[in-house]
């Protein structure tokens, strides 16, 4: 018989004692008013104040498992995972939320404009092998995700996994750099929804739109949770159904049903062709489709604050594949067939979210159809809007897990009585001020964007490579525990292959992002400083990635956590025995359903 885990304490139930109760001390046992006499200003500022359950374990006040290994770290991984599991966030999400949060995270800018210089770049061919090898790598990932979050529904997911699962040092490098790349995305979003209203020569200035649109985000996350789920959910539920009207009008317009009555058909797979630039033109494709799928991991983030992540999260990764896979293939295959590679207009937008630019007005512009382009542009700006309200909630979530595990000052830790990180969400909102120093000075707008984004550049492809690396280590600790992964609430159909599919494709994207950035499309009619100019924008990020894991790893002395230590109890909703009985009733019900709908269930 082999021996028990040292990290499975089978004799502690999973985290789900109580917190303590408040100090009396606490503003909550100040006001001893009864709720209902109290007014609505009143109650809205009590509803700012620190949530009296939370508390920050220090490090050292936990059993200390360095000491009993005669480790010489100063890191204290165990306080960072009983702070995570303990966070006070709300807990508010429904299925229908994580649902459209997964969808709407993907689909955005990156299909409606984003696409158009990627078939520019090389081709309706390359455009759809590229989509759906990245469909293949995120089908990988979002599986590997949910296995690991509905085990451990716990605030900062997939940065929290990688402090837990892999080395501190590389939890802290792409927690940052994760947070960062959604700070910069908020202003960069707002700006372009900005310049989108320009779209019908609005005499309101640009200013004013930021500062209405700042406004409104900021609102919509200061709801709380339920707020920006109720926001995401209706903002995606609109882009959906503007991808599904554009795909029944593609197809009707190939066929020859649009005003002009022109049949088109695969004509411009034939002329001008399906490919362009070779090989390097479908690595060029192949890296602006894993920037547009990035958003998809936020789901991960949602299932800390999931009234029930058990039963919502996998029915939101599952459906998050089948669905975006679905649209992005169907609407970019219309896209190919509808407008010609070789289009100027692809390359004219002066933002990425610029609709003159969008593959999808200028189908609809070429058939002669009147007023949509102008609706489409509308659908755009609520694309871009709802980027901008995730960055808020992406960033401020992750900042927050970072300061609960030491890896952030430990402010951004503050969650008040209404489950809101309030001071992250503050810190993201102020950066989104540098909205400003774009529409004040556009001359300044395009050096000041780019050079954030390079910053954080890499972000979604290092999270995916991270996520997929965190769950071959989580299977890796549940076989030396002798732990069937049958017993999870959840588990992942291509199980620890798919993961080591997903980190190869995830690496693949590094390689080809770098043979892009070194030796871009034209790179011989390039001057010297636009290459190098070019090769920084584009991999910048990559080697502050590299420097701030190596410092921090150096100044905290942290090591790689080894598969013996890795905790498989903190965090855990439900332990195994209630896993079993769960899972054994919804075979029961299971059992009641037709056939069809049991294929479904487990597909979708």
């Amino acid at each position: 018989m082999s021996p028990p885990h040292p990290n499975l304490d089978t004799s502690l139930p999973p985290d789900h004692s109580p917190s303590p109760p408040p100090s009396p001390h606490t503003p909550e046992k100040a006001n001893t008013s009864p709720l209902e006499k109290r007014s609505i200003p009143v109650r809205m500022f009590d509803s700012f104040r620190r949530d009296p359950n939370q508390k920050v374990t220090e490090t050292g006040e936990i059993i200390d498992l360095k000491l009993q290994h005669g480790h010489e770290d100063s890191y204290d991984i165990e306080s960072a995972i009983t702070n995570i599991a303990k966070s006070p966030l709300s807990r508010k999400l429904e299925a229908r939320h994580l649902q459209m949060i997964a969808i709407g995270g993907a689909i955005g800018t990156g299909l409606f404009v984003g696409s158009g210089k990627a078939l520019a770049s090389g081709g309706p061919g390359s455009l759809l092998i590229a989509f759906s090898i990245i469909a293949l790598m995120l089908y990988c990932t979002v599986y590997s995700l949910g296995e690991m979050s509905c085990v451990f529904p716990i605030a900062g997911s997939f940065s929290a996994f990688a402090t837990r699962f892999l080395d501190p040092a590389w939890g802290f490098a792409m927690g940052w750099n994760y947070a960062l790349q959604w700070m910069v995305t908020l202003p960069l979003e707002i700006v372009a929804a900005a310049i989108t209203i320009q779209y019908w020569n609005s005499p309101i200035s640009p200013a004013l739109w930021v500062t209405i649109f700042l406004v409104v985000i900021i609102a919509l996350n200061l709801f709380g949770v339920k707020g920006y789920g109720e926001s995401e959910f209706w903002l995606a539920l609109v882009k959906v159904i503007a991808i599904i009207g554009f795909i029944i009008l593609g197809i009707v317009l190939d066929c020859g049903g649009g005003p002009n009555g022109t049949y088109i058909g695969g004509k411009y797979f034939r002329n001008p062709g399906a490919f362009y630039g070779g090989f390097k033109g479908l690595c060029s494709v192949f890296v602006t489709a894993a920037f547009a799928f990035s958003g998809t991991e936020m789901v991960g983030l949602g299932a800390a604050e999931a009234a029930d992540p058990r039963k919502s999260l996998p029915k939101a990764i599952k459906q998050t594949f089948w669905r975006v896979t679905a649209f992005y293939l169907i609407s970019l295959l219309l896209v190919g067939l509808l407008v010609p590679y070789t289009d100027p207009r692809l390359l004219n937008g002066a933002t990425s979210a610029d609709a003159k630019a969008s593959p999808f007005v200028l189908a609809m512009t070429n058939a002669g159809i009147r007023g949509l382009p102008s609706l489409f542009n509308a659908i755009i700006m609520i694309a871009v809007l709802s980027v901008g309200n995730s960055s808020i909630y992406g960033s401020s979530r992750t900042l927050a897990a970072l300061a609960e595990q030491h890896q952030a000052p430990r402010i951004l830790a503050y969650i008040d009585r209404k489950g809101r990180p309030l001071i992250s969400i503050l810190l993201t909102s102020v950066v989104g001020l540098i909205a400003y120093t774009a529409v004040l000075s556009p001359d300044a707008e395009s050096q000041v964007f780019n050079w954030l984004l390079a910053l954080s550049g890499l972000s979604a492809i290092f999270t995916w490579l991270t996520i997929c690396l965190c769950h071959i280590r989580f299977r890796s600790a549940l076989r030396l525990a002798n732990i069937s992964p049958s017993t999870l609430p959840f588990t992942s159909h291509l199980g620890i292959y798919g993961s080591w599919l997903g980190f190869v494709l995830n690496c693949l994207v590094f390689v080809a992002q770098f043979w892009i950035g070194f030796s871009p499309l034209g790179y011989a009619d390039m001057a010297a400083k636009d290459l190098v100019e070019n090769f920084f924008e584009v991999y910048l990020a990559a080697p502050i990635i590299v420097v701030s894991g190596v410092v921090y790893k150096l100044w905290f002395k942290t090591r790689w956590v080894r598969v013996a230590e890795i905790d498989l109890v903190t965090g855990r909703r439900e332990d195994a025995d209630e896993v079993a009985v769960l899972k054994e009733l919804d075979r029961i019900e299971r059992t009641e359903w037709p056939w069809w709908r049991r294929g479904y269930e487990f597909l979708c």
